[in-house]
């Protein structure tokens, strides 16, 4: 494949293009789930190749090695599409698939710039990868066909079955299972612990300090690498470990042995429940429900005293929207709170800075697809 060497690139323009959050993804499933509709992917093929360069913008490049030009070795190449490397790909690709969009007559939402809503149908963007949804699959046929007349290349999965990574299992009791079963095997592999002794917790009762005399960290493995991986699972299918990975993750520029025995406890929990992952089987109310908990000075006692951190609070917080859980964390305050009070204050205002924005983005996607339901 023929790519462009972006690092030798001089450009200055604006190269941001946003992708769908997670929520709006759980959200577009757990709305499908509601209104019993048919949820499908679609993978464009080479995404990036297929989106026009600007004509005010030229873009050259040097003929790749084994490439021999008829009219001699002092010639570049013109380009009249982007081209995987190109530093602006990914915006050029976002701004012509969304002009596309526009021209079908999809709606785009006020919320999360790759959420779209049409005449019963929802659309939600990652990239080259879409989530599609619909009464019907007549209408989500007529949507690629008119996809394709407009030259774009894709590919259409039979069903929501895997997404980023993510497994979708569609269960007996028509709901979903989101599994990653693939990263978490990856880990372990990662890790030389395949064969490893399966855990029953995620990890121990006691918060994990900085323990800056600690022994050396030794193993073979990246931990930052690792920790990332982690993050990630827990971000999107395991709420569970959420607590244990924020506390490794903590410790990503210093790592101790401490850590790494911290990582392996979670890593056998992780064994043990390979196959499990968050279960999204939505109830008949539409509600939206939002949990805060604090722990006052949880690292008290496990901190230098004379180290600031000693004195910081943990604050988690779960989403939940018709039973679901949407969104969910756990974290370290960033400010030092002085009672409990005070902690459960601060952790509910950092909360309800996520759980007012998504109240609003519910509220629109309930008006756009219930509206589109009932014509």
């Amino acid at each position: 494949r023929i790519v462009l060497r972006g690092d030798l690139q001089e450009y200055e323009g604006e190269t941001y293009s946003p992708v769908a959050s997670w929520s709006a993804i759980r959200l577009m499933i757990i709305m499908c789930l509601r209104l019993q509709w048919i949820t499908i992917c679609i993978d464009f093929s080479s995404a990036f190749v297929q989106s026009p360069l600007p004509k005010s913008e030229p873009v050259w490049m040097h003929s790749p090695r084994g490439f021999a030009c008829s009219k001699g070795t002092n010639y570049v190449l013109k380009l009249d599409k982007s081209l995987y490397g190109h530093k602006v790909a990914p915006l050029l690709w976002f701004n012509f698939v969304t002009t596309a969009f526009k021209e079908l007559g999809l709606v785009q939402s006020e919320h999360d710039a790759c959420l779209w809503y049409g005449k019963n149908l929802i659309l939600v963007q990652y990239v080259d990868d879409c989530g599609i949804g619909a009464p019907d699959m007549k209408t989500i046929n007529a949507f690629i066909e008119k996809l394709r007349k407009k030259g774009f290349k894709l590919t259409q999965e039979g069903s929501f079955a895997e997404f980023l990574g993510i497994k979708f299992e569609r269960t007996k009791d028509e709901s979903f299972k989101l599994t990653q079963k693939g990263l978490i095997t990856k880990i372990l592999q990662a890790t030389e612990m395949e064969d490893c002794n399966p855990n029953s917790l995620p990890a121990p009762r006691d918060a994990l300090g900085s323990d800056k005399n600690g022994e050396p960290y030794h193993e073979s493995w990246n931990y930052r690498a690792v920790v990332g991986m982690l993050l990630y699972l827990s971000t999107n299918t395991r709420p569970d470990i959420a607590f244990a990975v924020s506390q490794v993750a903590r410790h990503s520029a210093d790592p101790k042995k401490s850590h790494a025995s911290a990582v392996k406890s979670l890593l056998r929990y992780l064994k043990k429940t390979l196959n499990h992952g968050m279960v999204i089987h939505p109830t008949s109310k539409w509600l939206l429900d939002l949990y805060v908990d604090s722990d006052f000075c949880g690292l008290f006692n496990q901190e230098d005293e004379r180290d600031p951190n000693s004195a910081r609070s943990r604050m988690g917080y779960v989403i939940r929207f018709c039973g679901c859980p949407v969104i969910w964390k756990s974290q370290l305050m960033t400010a030092i709170t002085q009672s409990t009070t005070e902690a459960e204050y601060q952790a509910l205002s950092a909360a309800l800075r996520v759980f007012l924005p998504l109240k609003m983005l519910i509220e629109e996607m309930i008006e756009q697809m219930c509206s589109s339901a009932l014509e």
